[in-house]
C-alpha cells in the first residue's frame, strides 16, 4: 500500500477566500509548495507583503483577487474572475472569520453584523453563483472553515459562535443535495489557533495551535478525503461535543462557571 506523502495535493486548482493571515496564509504557502494553482482572496491583497512576495515567487500558480464579502453585494463578476483565472476550479475553501468577544454589558450591533457577514453570509453570497459553475463542470469540493465554537454557545462568544453554528447547519442541509450534483461539501471545525482573532482572548486557550499546525491538520484531512467533518484537537472537540449532548440544565450550569466576576466584567 502506498504511504501517504506530505507533498500530495488534495486539489490542483483552489480558490482560497481569506488568504492573507493565519490559517489561510499557512494553507496558501503549503498548497503553492505542493504545486497547486491558487486564487487567493483577501480584502486588499496588495497590502499584504507576504501575498505580494508569494506572487513574485509563484507567478504562474498564484492569482490575487481582492474580495470583501462583508461589503460587496453583487459578487458574480468576482466569482467569474476567480473561476476563469485557471480555467475552472477543483475546490473552493471559505476561510473568512471575524471575532469580537462581548459581554451583555458592551453589546455592539455593528460587531454582531460584521461577524454575521464574515462568518456566515459571505459563504452564502459566494455559493450561489459558484453552484452553477461547479454543477456544470460536474465535480468539485467546497470546504468551509467553521469552528468547534459552533457546537455550543459559550459566554462572551455568542456573536462569533452563532454564525459559525449557522454555517455548520447550512452545510449539513446542503451536503446531500450538492453530492447528487457532483459537488462535495465538507466543514472544518477546529479549536484555538494563535491568530489576530484569538489574541483578543484574555483566558487560557486549551490546545492552542500555531497556524502552520492547524493548516497541516486540515491538509491531511483533505488529502484523506474522509467524511463530512474534519475536527481537532480531540480534547476540546470532546468537551464541546459533550456540552451539546448534555441536558441544558447541566450544560448551562457548566458554562455558567465560565462567567467572569461581575466587577471584572463591568470594568
Amino acid at each position: 500500500m502506498k504511504a501517504e506523502s506530505d507533498a500530495e495535493i488534495f486539489a490542483q486548482k483552489i480558490w482560497l477566500v481569506g488568504a492573507s493571515q493565519g490559517i489561510g496564509l499557512a494553507l496558501l504557502k503549503m498548497w503553492l509548495g505542493q504545486g497547486a494553482q491558487v486564487v487567493a482572496s483577501a480584502r486588499n491583497t496588495g497590502n499584504s507583503s507576504e501575498l505580494v512576495a508569494l506572487k513574485t515567487a509563484y507567478p504562474q500558480h498564484l492569482y490575487l483577487l481582492n474580495l470583501d464579502v462583508t461589503k460587496d453585494a453583487a459578487l458574480d463578476d468576482l466569482v467569474s474572475e476567480a473561476w476563469h483565472a485557471f480555467d475552472g476550479l477543483d475546490a473552493w475553501f471559505y476561510n473568512v472569520g471575524s471575532y469580537f468577544p462581548m459581554s451583555s454589558h458592551d453589546w455592539d450591533l455593528a460587531a454582531f453584523m460584521q461577524m454575521n457577514q464574515a462568518n456566515y453570509l459571505g459563504a452564502v453570497k459566494l455559493m450561489m453563483p459558484l453552484r452553477d459553475y461547479f454543477v456544470a463542470q460536474g465535480h468539485g469540493r467546497w470546504i468551509w472553515n467553521a469552528s468547534v465554537a459552533g457546537y455550543f454557545g459559550l459566554p462572551y462568544g455568542g456573536g462569533y459562535s452563532a454564525p459559525k453554528a449557522a454555517l455548520i447547519n447550512l452545510a449539513e442541509s446542503l451536503a446531500p443535495e450538492l453530492a447528487e450534483q457532483g459537488v462535495r461539501l465538507q466543514i472544518i471545525n477546529h479549536g484555538f489557533v494563535k491568530t489576530r482573532l484569538t489574541a483578543k482572548n484574555d483566558f487560557a486557550m486549551p490546545g492552542l495551535m500555531m497556524p502552520e499546525q492547524a493548516a497541516a491538520a486540515i491538509n491531511r484531512g483533505l488529502k484523506r478525503n474522509r467524511g463530512f467533518e474534519i475536527r481537532f484537537p480531540r480534547g476540546l472537540v470532546s468537551f464541546l461535543s459533550l456540552l451539546k449532548c448534555l441536558p441544558y440544565r447541566l450544560s448551562l450550569a457548566l458554562t455558567r462557571r465560565m462567567l467572569k466576576p461581575k466587577k471584572e466584567v463591568a470594568e
